[in-house]
Formats: structure tokens, C-alpha cells, sequence
């Protein structure tokens, strides 16, 4: 049984945690493009197109592409008046192409159906494509103030190492979600803001920069001395997680076809993997593909020479599947039709397609880039 003493100190330490986390913010919060300065509001656009694109994706990486939509895009209603396929071109590279596709399914809906105005609730944005239960409360908590806790990996480990939470994840998220709530800063008396944006960015931030995965700078970290998992000397084994299950290997084939500085693509089909973006003509990736049966998957063109296999293989990995594919070469008579479905493009064009990162591998194998 805890005694009365014992419960009091705990509770006092746990009603400091959330001040100490807002005082380490203010000194060290991070510069991000779509992050309002201090004392600034949050503009709820910038807020969630950062987060659909920072899903599964490094602020690095972001970075680039987040200027560039804005300074195309600067609001909602902008990004809703595009077209899918422009989107699409300006998100190749970025990966997991299903958010592009969404992301502007839900500047469409909000355009049409709220005026270009956000709703400012959890519930109001989980009704918007695109839109799942941690981003609604990210867009909650960071634009609109509201007293809820968005737990994304950052926030995961701080929390996990801090309350040195055993339960492995993907079950642990519950509890990790309930303890990260504590966290959050309270309302004060005649303060209209709760700073629930700050508390949360405050944890994004202490993730990111203190608690990392590997060689955390404890001596740094605002719960240094109330942190469970550092006073066991076990931080860096948190959180626990079960043993990753790799997919299994698909191969294919895909085919590099010239005609003079042009080449040969076409789309992939609007829903699935990689839906609406560029590629070059393909086979199957199947587990069981072998290279005669891909090749017999070839596009058919008169004229066209005879197919080169490239030396080596393309690797890609994608979520749920490491993929491999060989590259056949071709080139084709000037004015050759393209087969139904396909298009010729200029090379000197490829930047402005929405080509997925494999493809622009093999291109760049194909073509010798």
C-alpha cells in the first residue's frame, strides 16, 4: 500500500511536470516552417498539412516540399481548386502516395463543404478524408487549443521512458495515450489558453532533439530526475516493442522504352498502391514472378528493338514488402504510336511527372542517369 506521504510527493511531481515541460519549451522549442512563433495563432492550414505529410516521414524531408505547397497553395481553398494530378507532381518523391491523394480530398471538402474553414474539433476533422484519430487531435490541439494529446513516436518514447511502461507496442497505446494526457499543461484562471498545442510540440520537440532512440542527453531533459527508465538505466531499451515481421519479397520487371529524348509511361490505377502516379510500363510484383513470365508482360510497339536486360536489379521497400525489379531497355522508331493507356514524354520533363521514388530508380538505371 502507498503510503499517504508517498502519494502526496507523487502527486506533487506530477502536477509539476507539465510547467517544467512548458518552461523547457519556451527556451528550446524548435523554428519549424508551419510552427506559429510565440504568442502567434496557429494557422490552421499550415498546421495540417505539415502533419499529413510529416506521417511516417522526417521533419528533413518535409521541409522542402512544405514550402513548395504553400508557396503554390497558400490556403485550403487554393490546394482545393488544383487538380489531383498537380498534387500528385508536386508530392512525387515524398512517398506513401495514398496521403496526397487524400490530402487533396480534404482541401476539396473543406473548400465545398465548410467554406475553407477548418472545424476546430476532434470530431469535426475525423470526419474530413485523410484525417485519423492522431492527426484530427495534432490539428486539435496545435490550431485550436483543445485540451487533448496527439501521441505520435516521439511522444511514444518520452512517455514509455518517463512512466517506464513494460506492455510492448502496438498494445502499450492505450496506456501510453492515458499517461501522455497527464502531461498536458491545465487552464489557469483567467487564461483563455490552456497551452495544450504547446504541450504537445513540447513532447514532439524533447523526442526529437533529447529523447532520442539511441544515447538520449538525459542530463538535458526536463524529467531528468523523475524519469523511471533513467533512474533503472534502461531508457534506451524503451519502448518495448514486439519483434517486426518483414514482408515477403516480390519481384517484377519494369521496361524503359525511348523514342528519341521521349519516354514511354502511363498512370496506375486512382485506388492501391501508389494510385494516379507515373510509372514506366511494368509486370506483376509477385512473390512467385519469374523473369520469363514478367517479360512476357512487355508492351507491344512496331518497330521497337529488341529488349535489353540491364545489368543488376532495382531495390525498393515499401511498408509492407521489400520489392525487386529487373529492367529491360527498348528503343522505338520516331512517330511510333503509344499502346492504349500510355504516353510519350520528354526526358527533360521528368521532374514535373508524379513519378514514386522506385520509378525514379528505375529510370535512372534504365536510361544510365
Amino acid at each position: 500500500m502507498i503510503s499517504t506521504t508517498a502519494r502526496k510527493k507523487e502527486q506533487s511531481t506530477a502536477s509539476a511536470r507539465p510547467l517544467a515541460l512548458l518552461q523547457w519549451y519556451d527556451r528550446h522549442r524548435r523554428r519549424l516552417p508551419w510552427r506559429a512563433a510565440p504568442g502567434e495563432a496557429s494557422d490552421p492550414y499550415r498546421v495540417w498539412l505539415s502533419e499529413i505529410m510529416l506521417q511516417q516521414t522526417t521533419v528533413k524531408a518535409v521541409g522542402p516540399y512544405f514550402e513548395k505547397f504553400v508557396a503554390r497553395w497558400p490556403d485550403v481553398t487554393a490546394l482545393g481548386r488544383a487538380s489531383q494530378e498537380d498534387v500528385l507532381r508536386m508530392w512525387a518523391g515524398l512517398g506513401y502516395y495514398s496521403r496526397a491523394r487524400n490530402l487533396h480530398a480534404c482541401a476539396v471538402a473543406v473548400t465545398r463543404e465548410h467554406g475553407g474553414v477548418f472545424p476546430d474539433t476532434k470530431e469535426g476533422l475525423r470526419a474530413l478524408p485523410g484525417i485519423g484519430p492522431y492527426t484530427a487531435a495534432a490539428i486539435a490541439a496545435i490550431a485550436f487549443d483543445r485540451r487533448t494529446m496527439p501521441v505520435d513516436g516521439n511522444i511514444e518514447r518520452v512517455v514509455s521512458r518517463l512512466f517506464a511502461v513494460e506492455q510492448e507496442l502496438p498494445q502499450a497505446k492505450p496506456l501510453i495515450q492515458q499517461l501522455a494526457a497527464t502531461l498536458l499543461a491545465e487552464s489557469r484562471a483567467g487564461d483563455e489558453k490552456s497551452r495544450a498545442g504547446d504541450s504537445a510540440q513540447a513532447l514532439m520537440d524533447l523526442g526529437a532533439s533529447i529523447c532520442t532512440p539511441k544515447k538520449p542527453a538525459c542530463s538535458l531533459c526536463p524529467f531528468t530526475a523523475d524519469c523511471t527508465a533513467r533512474a533503472q538505466g534502461t531508457q534506451e531499451t524503451f519502448p518495448r516493442k514486439a519483434p517486426k515481421k518483414s514482408g515477403t519479397l516480390r519481384r517484377g520487371a519494369a521496361f524503359v522504352v525511348t523514342r528519341g529524348d521521349e519516354l514511354l509511361v502511363r498512370s496506375r490505377p486512382e485506388k492501391g498502391l501508389l494510385g494516379g502516379m507515373t510509372e514506366v510500363p511494368g509486370s506483376d510484383w509477385l512473390a512467385d514472378q519469374d523473369d520469363a513470365r514478367a517479360k512476357q508482360q512487355a508492351p507491344e510497339l512496331k518497330g521497337l528493338s529488341r529488349w535489353q536486360r540491364k545489368v543488376g536489379v532495382v531495390t525498393h521497400v515499401f511498408t509492407h514488402f521489400p520489392l525487386e525489379l529487373v529492367v529491360y531497355t527498348a528503343t522505338a522508331a520516331a512517330r511510333t504510336p503509344a499502346p492504349e493507356g500510355m504516353r510519350w514524354v520528354p526526358i527533360a520533363t521528368l521532374a514535373g511527372e508524379a513519378l514514386p521514388n522506385v520509378m525514379r530508380k528505375v529510370i535512372a538505371h534504365g536510361l544510365g542517369l
